[in-house]
């Protein structure tokens, strides 16, 4: 029997760690944890972005997170614990079990993602344009 999404969802939360939007709220800012931002560059120009977030595409956040891996960011391999998020909360909740199936132990994500948090008021900024 083939597997839907929602069954890797579901299967993802019942693993991961998930702050509600007061948790996430109160990590904000903290020095000691990295917000991550996996939504497409497009949602981020339109809806806009959690100021200090790192923006990691889903598609290349494996590849970003491996040290061992050419595409290698060094913002992660800081020692700090990574709240990931994305607009509603699946593709975090995916990301956040693939992070811990490659050995991070301080990762968790976002109930509701980025629409909650603009919902319940948490600090927004508009993405600057990349240079042409």
């Amino acid at each position: 029997m083939k597997k839907t999404a929602k069954n890797l969802v579901d299967e993802a939360m019942v693993q991961v760690t998930t702050y509600t939007i007061e948790q996430a709220r109160a990590l904000h800012g903290h020095p000691g944890v990295q917000f991550v931002d996996l939504r497409d560059v497009r949602e981020l120009e339109r809806e806009g972005v959690i100021p200090g977030a790192v923006h990691a595409p889903r598609g290349m956040l494996e590849f970003w997170v491996d040290p061992e891996s050419p595409y290698h960011r060094d913002v992660f391999a800081q020692d700090k614990e990574y709240v990931l998020f994305c607009a509603a909360g699946w593709r975090s909740a995916l990301a956040t079990k693939t992070l811990m199936d490659m050995g991070f132990e301080r990762v968790a994500h976002v109930e509701g993602g980025f629409t909650a948090w603009k919902a319940a008021g948490g600090p927004t900024a508009e993405k600057k344009k990349s240079p042409a």
